[in-house]
């Protein structure tokens, strides 16, 4: 007698053996049709050892209902009790596969094919397959017959009889003598299509490479010729109606389901073009027509059904075809090109879940696999294998990828494989998505061994593998390279220089030649510096790889490794710190702007690492104004303070860099950021803080050298622009007002000659020809223009403004702030400008309609000619200059009412128009994104050209730069500035409502 409320022992007994539904499997063991043996520990056990318990009992109770007698019933109860072999097979499949549950529960006799195994059933071929369809005579008939056949493979799977290659291959050959059977009952049903004609079946994809899945479309392509006195044309609508016949029996739906699509569409001009043709015509299409694709398809064609004689002339017809497409123009980008357009036709909702098709999963060893086979497989004869497990062990042979790399890409390759083939046995259903219910991930994983934790330890093996998979998909075609020009361990294979030349080429290097030469001065000898550069260099050559342009960003390493390669250091950290080694790639790759200052100063590479060198945080500005001081300090002349300064602000300017374009392409370990804006706040905040405090360190040295501790006159730098809004760019000059106050005692003669002095002294020192890049100061914002005084006192400024300011010095110094020199007198500066640009009562219309006249002009006038209106970041449609006039206008408005309005940032002005509700959130965000990107793409064409611009480069490499800076892949230049012109057209549209009140 059970006591209420506690569980059963039975209860117990089921979770402990992995059942999920405890309450439910121990109704079914109560079921008479278990009655014989439901005490029996043997069946709990079996059960438990399952991947689904639950599922696999059910099945069972299913089977039992099913059998036709009770003696049938007895049988079958008996033999599982007292047959382990059976007992793991049949439970196994039904723990495994709800479909072929279903099967068994129509067809009960189906589960003596389970019982016994003679050794020829342990690996069946196509001709035994063959004989298990024999007497399939209609489509019907023949699909239970498959389904007979796959349980048998399925169970020697799940069991573990047979491992992935053999399962893949198996489930090949049963389709092949599948189709053989379709194309015979075609041919019975149409006997004088047969007479007329001679028809192969070429089979494609994994079923021509012999790894097919448990449910995949069998692709293939048919071949046709007339038979002996029949016309061609008759003879080809012969062979296309029994294709036809064929593909309908195999697809079509019946009361048994369908077996599989057959799909046709990889034969030339796909849907469009005829289902058969003939073996003259084929090799027409392909020597005229064909794309790089096609050729890539064709690796794996494998004559199966039909003439075979015909099928084999059509293979040996093709091959020099299909072995000389490497040399086809732009073969390697069209390879390249296709597997991206793979990628982009996935639903972002199921990226993450796709096993085939997204990064890190089968297609990308595939790819990679089939891009080596098509480069080297012209003269290596020994990589023309359809198979990609097959043809990866000959890459390895062959040396042309690492053994050890190898090993872990079989590994990954069969992991995922796994995955996949036990995804679809559950429902055979054609599907490479990975289930997101926590019940079919547990089933799964027990499926694939893992029982601790069964969905805990999938995430984490399938998250490995698929790691490994992306790594060594980019890193694939490196280690061979080293092996080629370092002429170590002649036990090993390696490539040839010609082999490497091509691998090189193929990766997107422009001069292989070049490049090996650089590999060659690395990587050779038997110094432990040569050692460790062999380690690093695969994986950098995959970083470089991923750019526009690698063959700037290995010449560049080779630069740095020549110039600090003798320090202990410099190799250490590159091995030794993960960050460090991808850090330099990325950097030295993206463009000329971060390897020009690091070449001048080889030694700011240790920033790059994660220890003691600081990092890529961009730093405080007390921290660099403490530096600068303490620099200029130790000088003994005023040109000698400011060349320290320069090299502070040379290193600051490559740690802020590096930083941005780390950020901008992100890492194997952390992404790229979605909030663009947070790039561009890092750059523009670190840019203007390091301006500030190299102008600080300069006018302290000038004022040290001319006048010693104190200058006769007070004396404040204003920053004006975007250096006043802490939005500086790479290539931005510093935008400066100077005013200066004289000391009490001090004529005001002395305290002004004294202040001209300086802002000479400062300009002439910051713009002394050096290798540091140069800070140019602009003052043009001054009162009076070119035309007035490049410095004055306070009290000129008052009276100026007092008497003469015009509209546009108000909107200009909406963005001053105090950067450098005297604090007090720079805030008595902005109390001095604060009415002016906030005015107590707003703008009247007057003042508006000036504003808009003085931008229209700006539009007309200042616009390059020739330049392209769209894609003008400053000054074109949406661009900055559109976005910062409308977002002061608001601030001339409304600063004096709303203190958010009153900063000298853009984007911190625009998020308070918007809290104020000045600016709807909808037409904020617009706003925002646009001014964001326009940013970005400045930042970008200098960092990728080293100078200043205000368009997109030209050359096509520059635009590629440009374009992976901001996140689009290689061959997206098109999509990068279609993206612009659509984030500015919608700006523009704005600004016409709020700035021109359109």
């Amino acid at each position: 007698m059970s006591v209420p409320g506690r569980r059963s022992s039975t209860f117990t007994r089921l979770l402990r053996h992995g059942f999920t539904h405890p309450s439910d499997a121990e109704l079914l063991l109560e079921s008479d049709e278990l009655a014989p043996i439901k005490a029996d520990p043997i069946l709990l056990d079996a059960l438990g050892a399952t991947a689904d318990p639950d599922l696999a009992l059910h099945g069972l109770v299913r089977l039992l209902e099913a059998q036709s007698a009770p003696t049938a019933r007895r049988e079958l109860l008996d033999t599982l009790i007292a047959a382990k072999p059976l007992r793991d097979r049949l439970l196994g499949v039904l723990g495994a596969s709800a479909a072929l549950g279903d099967h068994l529960a129509r067809h009960p006799g189906d589960w003596h094919v389970l019982l016994t195994f003679e050794p020829q059933d342990l690996h069946p071929e196509v001709a035994d397959f063959e004989q298990r369809l024999a007497e399939a005579d209609d489509p019907v008939s023949l699909r239970i017959a498959y389904r007979r056949c796959l349980l048998s493979i399925a169970a020697r799977d799940v069991c573990g009889t047979i491992d992935l290659a053999q399962t893949a291959a198996e489930l090949a050959d049963l389709a092949t003598a599948t189709l053989r059977a379709a194309l015979a009952i075609a041919r019975t049903e149409n006997p004088e299509d047969a007479a007329a004609c001679r028809l192969a079946v070429i089979a494609m994809g994994k079923c021509g490479g012999h790894e097919l899945n448990y449910v995949s479309d069998v692709d293939v392509v048919f071949v046709g010729e007339a038979a002996n006195g029949v016309e061609e044309p008759k003879a080809l609508q012969a062979a296309t109606r029994l294709a036809s016949h064929m593909m309908r029996i195999c697809s079509e739906t019946t009361v048994e389901g369908s077996i599989w699509p057959v799909d046709a569409n990889l034969r030339p001009e796909g849907r469009n073009g005829p289902l058969v043709r003939t073996l003259g015509s084929h090799l027409a299409y392909y020597q005229r027509w064909a794309k790089t694709w096609e050729f890539q398809a064709l690796l794996k064609a494998r004559p199966v059904a039909g003439d075979i004689g015909l099928g084999e002339e059509y293979v040996a017809t093709l091959s020099p075809l299909v072995w000389g497409a490497a040399e086809r123009e732009n073969f390697v980008a069209d390879v390249q090109q296709m597997r991206r357009r793979v990628v982009a036709t996935i639903p972002l909702g199921e990226v993450e879940r796709e096993l085939k098709l997204g990064p890190g999963g089968l297609r990308d060893v595939e790819f990679a696999v089939q891009l080596l086979q098509l480069v080297h497989g012209r003269a290596d004869t020994t990589l023309r294998s359809g198979t990609t497990l097959d043809a990866l062990k000959a890459l390895a042979a062959g040396g042309y990828i690492g053994r050890a790399d190898a090993v872990q890409l079989d590994a990954a390759y069969r992991f995922l494989r796994s995955m996949e083939h036990r995804i679809q046995l559950h429902r055979l259903r054609r599907t490479h998505l990975v289930p997101e219910q926590e019940t079919d991930l547990r089933r799964l994983g027990r499926s694939l061994g893992l029982r601790t934790d069964p969905v805990g330890e999938l995430r984490r093996e399938w998250k490995r593998h698929s790691s490994v998979v992306r790594r060594l998909h980019e890193k694939l075609f490196y280690r061979p390279l080293l092996d080629a020009v370092a002429q170590l361990a002649p036990g090993e294979a390696r490539l040839s220089p010609d082999a490497a030349r091509e691998r090189l080429v193929a990766l997107g290097y422009a001069d292989p030649a070049a490049a090996l030469r650089h590999l060659e001065a690395l990587a050779s000898g038997v110094t432990r510096k040569a050692a460790i550069q062999r380690t690093l260099l695969p994986v950098l050559l995959g970083w470089f790889a991923d750019s526009a342009d690698p063959d700037a960003g290995l010449l560049t390493f080779r630069k740095v490794s020549d110039a600090l390669g003798k320090t202990p250091w410099y190799l250490r950290l590159l091995r030794d710190e993960g960050a460090a080694a991808e850090n330099l790639a990325r950097v030295l790759s993206a463009g000329r702007l971060a390897p020009d200052l690091l070449m001048r100063a080889p030694e700011a590479v240790a920033l790059l690492g994660d220890g003691d060198g600081g990092g890529l945080e961009p730093r405080p500005r007390a921290q660099l104004d403490q530096e600068m001081l303490a620099s200029v300090a130790r000088a003994d002349t005023a040109e000698q303070a400011v060349t320290f300064a320069r090299g502070v602000r040379r290193r600051e300017l490559f740690r802020t860099s590096a930083a941005d374009i780390v950020g901008s392409y992100g890492t194997e370990e952390v992404p790229a950021p979605a909030d663009q804006g947070a790039l561009i706040d890092l750059v523009g905040g670190a840019v203007s803080d390091l301006t500030a405090a190299t102008l600080g360190g300069t006018l302290r040295a000038v004022v040290r050298a001319g006048w010693g501790d104190t200058l006769p006159t007070r004396f404040a730098i204003i920053g004006m622009g975007r250096f006043g809004g802490h939005e500086l760019g790479y290539g931005s000059d510093a935008d400066v007002l100077f005013v200066h106050e004289p000391r009490e005692g001090v004529e005001d003669r002395e305290a002004a000659d004294a202040a001209n002095r300086v802002v000479a002294e400062m300009r002439r020192l910051l713009q002394i020809p050096s290798t540091d890049p140069p800070l140019l100061i602009d003052a043009d914002l001054r009162p009076e223009g070119k035309s007035g005084p490049l410095v004055r006192s306070l009290t000129s400024y008052a009276a100026y403004y007092r008497r003469w300011s015009l509209v546009w010095e108000s909107q200009a110094l909406l963005r001053a702030e105090p950067v450098a020199g005297d604090e007090d007198l720079g805030r008595r500066f902005i109390e001095l400008v604060d009415p002016l640009r906030y005015p107590a009562h707003g703008l009247d219309d007057d003042a508006v309609r000036e504003i808009r006249r003085l931008k229209a002009r700006m539009e007309s006038e200042r616009l390059p000619r020739g330049a392209d209106r769209t894609l003008h970041t400053k000054l074109g449609r949406g661009g900055l200059s559109d976005v910062e006039w409308t977002v002061q206008l608001l601030q001339l408005r409304h600063g004096s009412e709303l203190p958010g309005l009153r900063t000298t940032r853009t984007r911190a002005a625009l998020a308070a128009a918007r809290a104020a509700g000045l600016v709807p959130d909808e037409e904020a965000a617009v706003l925002d994104e646009a001014w964001v990107l326009a940013s970005r793409v400045r930042n970008a064409v200098m960092l990728v050209r080293g100078r200043a611009g205000d368009t997109f480069p030209s050359t096509s490499r520059e635009l590629a730069a440009v374009g992976r800076y901001l996140g689009y892949g290689l061959g997206h230049v098109g999509d990068m500035l279609d993206d612009y012109r659509r984030v500015t057209r919608r700006a523009r549209t704005v600004v016409e409502e709020l700035f021109y009140g359109a």
